[in-house]
């Protein structure tokens, strides 16, 4: 009895003492001056490799850290701290930040190298959006996200897209990638491209743009930037009971009437953790504004009365119709943490867009001043991802991480086009499979860092072409978009880092990268007079970085590097057919190889007061054996029937080169008391070869553009006043195939296709009127200006009223 009763005591003591150890790790992060809890604070260590983000109440179970000598703690809009695990305990895990007068970019970064690093030690130039300014800014799509941080240019067709352009380069030339994945596919294409819109902002845990080649780590395509999306993260519960947390938004625009509404909510306890996210979009047609060019107006639109198209007029011209769409976004994931150094991680992405009008040929017209085309629509764009990811953190003797992350994504997209007066209705659909495996490792012994790894990426192509007499329903022979196709990446990569002494890191990186494309045209065999009926590419690509950044304390960080990337042919280049511009095609072309960047850059981030910050970089990028449009031929003839008549051939070749100059730069200044300048600057400029051999300006390589923003803020209110705007592009500084789309542009004194300059006002402000209730409201293009950004056809929004809701439980 008595020795029941003592083990009875004891099993209670020992309980006892476990949950106030289980206790006492819980990181709790306030605040200094409010005292109000912080969430989304990054919390991570090297050794051993842990990462955390506090919750919607401050805290982190620190159980994984324990025994680390530097554990570093940082928030965006606040001075970073680093500690050990034992000083943490010592403070009673316990912490206050103190508000930075700066918009520091102490927050952690995941595109620089794959995995949790501080930019302060990253060569190279990085934009870092949270989901806090995510919140501010209320973006209506991720292109207009990349779009406000005034370090991205975003080029808009219609209202359903936004195709970046960075550093001289854009569409296939820019990697994009999802937590970890990449997007691209093998049918992106150098024309603009609109799969960002696919990802839903009000989904986003953070946005990184890394600037410059990234293709030692994430492969082909990464010539001008990497886009890297994080999307909300599962949470595990801090104690043993279960938690549910989540938040709801509403959002409504009156440019666009758009109305959207979003939910997302986590559920959890240690080792599980679930989490669903819903986001539907409704959007009308973009009212643009009322001052500036009357090039830009719609006088009228096109519609289908008695088996006719008639052209009506548009009784409010400043209504771009048609422009209207609906988009839906689902997420869901499950997490499961079986022990302190095991994750594993499931996560489903869905989104799917109604019809949407390619607006720009919709406004282009004939030789005698009507329409071009009756139709032309973008079908649902469709993207679903199903990714499966395991992490494990212990100190090995080839790893100190791991991940793994194997993914299946699905990619639909459609044309569907009529000419104006003519029956043949078109439908161009197609479908991309891709499969992809990444290995990732990284190894710290003393002062050095090691990362290897290996990726595998499958993408299988379908596509079917269809076209229907829409006065007799009889249907229409017409060739597919592409071939059917298979193209296969295999790659491995090494990255070394060396800290010398505590001021200077110096990394080598490089990777093996062999690529394959198979494709078969037999289907188009009735329409092109090819002999061949398949194709074959296998080819290979090396790339390679150096770089070095010198950094004696947190104020100041001096990078340099030296680096290059490669684009492999895809799908897109050796086997699109599609009419290029009246009586012309392009064709196939099966003796490409991959085009590679050369690129140099010098940077420097300094802070010589607690209220001033100065950063600005230089780059040079010499892109050699371009896979760029030129004249063609086949079977000795430069010429073929296509589409009923006779069309001059052109096709994608490594034919030319090209190279682009810039500088980015950014200015903050804080004099106290809770305002903020923020001011930056992009300036790039551009050359391409040209197939007589003349040199012409660069199609991506944006005219100047940035913002400047005046910002306040008090403890549970923001407010922003920002001008965004953009230099001049003048006839001669349009590359010669802007030049030949006046529809786009305004007209100069004599007649001749330009790009104005322009600017917007925007306002904006953000209250937390309850601790689970907050309001952003703004207004975008205060003074109604009328202007189209560069190579865009839509016009941008006029005078917008934005409101947001969110609640938080």
């Amino acid at each position: 009895m008595r020795i029941h009763f003592y083990h009875s005591l004891f099993g209670l003591l020992t309980f006892f003492l476990s949950s106030i150890s289980l206790k006492a790790q819980e990181l709790t992060v306030t605040d200094s001056e409010t005292r109000q809890p912080l969430d989304e604070v990054s919390v991570w260590s090297a050794v051993p490799a842990s990462f955390g983000l506090t919750n919607a109440q401050g805290k982190l179970d620190l159980t994984d850290f324990q025994g680390a000598t530097k554990v570093q703690i940082a928030r965006l809009g606040y001075e970073p701290l680093t500690s050990s695990y034992d000083e943490l305990q010592q403070v009673g895990f316990n912490l206050a930040l103190k508000p930075s007068a700066l918009s520091t970019k102490s927050a952690v970064v995941i595109s620089a190298n794959r995995w949790l690093n501080s930019p302060r030690f990253v060569p190279a130039r990085l934009a870092v959006i949270p989901r806090s300014s995510i919140y501010l800014m209320n973006p209506q799509t991720a292109a207009d996200l990349l779009a406000q941080s005034g370090e991205v240019f975003v080029q808009k067709s219609q209202q359903g897209g936004g195709s970046p352009m960075i550093r001289g380069f854009a569409t296939n030339r820019l990697l994009y990638s999802v937590d970890g994945v990449r997007m691209n596919t093998a049918i992106f294409r150098g024309g603009n491209i609109q799969n960002v819109i696919s990802l839903d902002a009000l989904a986003l845990e953070s946005a990184e743009v890394l600037f410059g080649p990234g293709s030692v780590l994430y492969g082909s395509d990464a010539i001008g930037a990497v886009m890297r999306f994080e999307t909300l993260k599962p949470r595990f519960a801090t104690t043993d009971a279960q938690i549910v947390n989540g938040s709801a938004t509403s959002r409504y625009a009156s440019a666009s009437n758009e109305l959207t509404v979003h939910a997302d909510v986590n559920v959890a306890n240690r080792k599980w953790s679930y989490l669903s996210s819903f986001t539907h979009s409704r959007f009308g047609d973009m009212r643009m504004g009322r001052f500036g060019p009357q090039e830009y107006l719609r006088p009228f639109f096109v519609q289908r009365v008695d088996s006719a198209d008639q052209v009506v007029q548009n009784t409010d011209p400043l209504v771009q119709t048609p422009g209207g769409y609906r988009q839906l976004n689902l997420m869901q994931k499950l997490a499961w943490k079986p022990s302190s150094s095991w994750q594993v991680d499931y996560a489903f992405h869905y989104s799917e867009t109604s019809d949407y009008a390619r607006y720009d040929r919709l406004i282009a017209t004939q030789s005698n001043g009507l329409p071009l085309f009756a139709v032309w629509n973008y079908g649902p764009q469709t993207w679903m991802m199903n990714q499966l990811t395991v992490e494990h953190r212990q100190t090995r003797a080839l790893f100190d991480q791991f991940s793994a992350r194997a993914a299946w994504q699905q990619f639909g997209e459609s044309r569907i086009d009529r000419r104006f007066n003519q029956n043949r209705l078109r439908t161009q659909q197609e479908d991309v499979q891709a499969y992809s495996i990444n290995f990732d490792f990284v190894k710290h012994i003393g002062k050095h860092q090691f990362q290897y790894g290996a990726e595998w990426v499958n993408n299988q192509v379908q596509s079917n072409g269809s076209a229907l007499n829409i006065a007799t329903g009889a249907p229409i022979a017409v060739p597919d978009r592409y071939p059917a196709a298979t193209w296969n990446s295999a790659a491995i990569y090494a990255h070394y880092s060396y800290r010398w002494g505590k001021s200077i890191l110096l990394n080598a990186a490089a990777r093996a990268n062999f690529y394959s494309l198979n494709a078969d045209f037999t289907r188009h065999l009735p329409f092109f007079p090819f002999d061949f009926t398949q194709t074959q590419l296998q080819n290979q690509a090396l790339t390679g970085s150096l770089g070095m950044v010198y950094s004696p304390k947190e104020t100041l960080r001096v990078y340099a590097s030296l680096s290059n990337a490669f684009r492999a042919p895809n799908v897109d280049d050796i086997g699109k057919i599609f009419e290029l511009g009246d009586a012309e095609v392009v064709v196939p072309n099966p003796q490409l190889a991959a085009e590679t960047a050369w690129n140099a850059e010098l940077g420097l981030d300094i802070r010589p007061f607690d209220w001033l910050r100065f950063e600005i970089s230089a780059f040079y990028t010499y892109l050699d054996r371009a896979l760029v449009r030129r004249p063609f031929q086949v079977d000795g003839q430069d010429s073929l029937m296509f589409d009923g008549q006779l069309s001059q051939i052109f096709a994608i070749q490594n034919a030319a080169f090209a190279r682009v100059q810039g500088l980015q730069g950014s200015v903050e200044l804080s004099p106290g008391h809770g305002f903020l300048f923020l001011s930056r600057f992009n300036w790039q400029v551009g050359e391409e070869q040209m197939d007589n051999g003349e040199l012409s300006p660069s199609r991506h390589a944006a005219p100047g553009f940035g913002l400047s923003r005046l910002a306040y803020s008090q403890k549970a209110w923001q407010f922003q006043a920002e001008v965004v705007y953009s230099a001049a592009l003048s006839f001669d500084q349009l590359n010669v195939e802007e030049q030949l789309k006046p529809e786009l542009y305004a007209r100069d004194n004599w007649g001749r296709p330009y790009s104005p300059s322009w600017y917007s006002l925007n306002l904006r402000f953000r209250v937390n009127f309850h601790p689970q209730m907050s309001l952003s409201a703004g207004v975008e293009n205060l003074s109604d200006q009328r202007y189209r950004p560069y190579s865009s056809g839509m016009a941008a929004a006029g005078r917008n009223l934005i409101c947001s809701l969110q609640l938080k439980f």
